[in-house]
């Protein structure tokens, strides 16, 4: 694969929203994304205070995003993964790696002392990333209510 990593703009929401769209929709996701509400997802995540977010582009076509926002803890600055999106032919090809060492790369640099994510149990997501060194967090639950 050849590819170009660069920091997520503005103008990556557009192509990235595709992006998600075909991917999210697919399979195993099998999600019902609109484009309309996509790019608001994607234009919101951007908007995010201390965003940070890297594009994974195969020529002039983006074949994955990552990206989310930093908080400050008492333990230090960590990093919450928001949204990891990889184009269907590039995945199982090393894409998702490459995009989660580089930003793993630019947030030690900047000091951040962790990464945390969301992820559904029991699927490739989190397959891939307990492939690529993240554990569970014993120390966290997840909570939700329904209105």
């Amino acid at each position: 694969m050849n590819h170009t990593i660069k920091s997520f703009t503005r103008a990556d929401i557009a192509p990235c929203t595709e992006l998600y769209v075909n991917v999210f929709n697919a399979k195993p996701w099998n999600e019902e994304w609109s484009y309309e509400i996509a790019e608001e997802r994607l234009r919101d995540l951007y908007m995010t205070p201390k965003f940070c977010g890297l594009t994974l582009y195969d020529g002039k076509n983006p074949a994955g995003f990552i990206g989310g926002n930093k908080k400050q803890t008492p333990q230090g600055v960590v990093f919450y993964i928001a949204e990891l999106c990889i184009a269907r032919p590039a995945q199982g090809q090393g894409a998702g790696s490459v995009l989660t060492d580089a930003l793993e790369e630019k947030l030690r640099l900047e000091k951040v002392s962790g990464i945390y994510l969301i992820t559904s149990r029991d699927g490739p997501a989190e397959r891939f990333y307990l492939k690529n060194n993240y554990v569970l967090n014993n120390n966290r639950i997840i909570m939700k209510k329904n209105f």
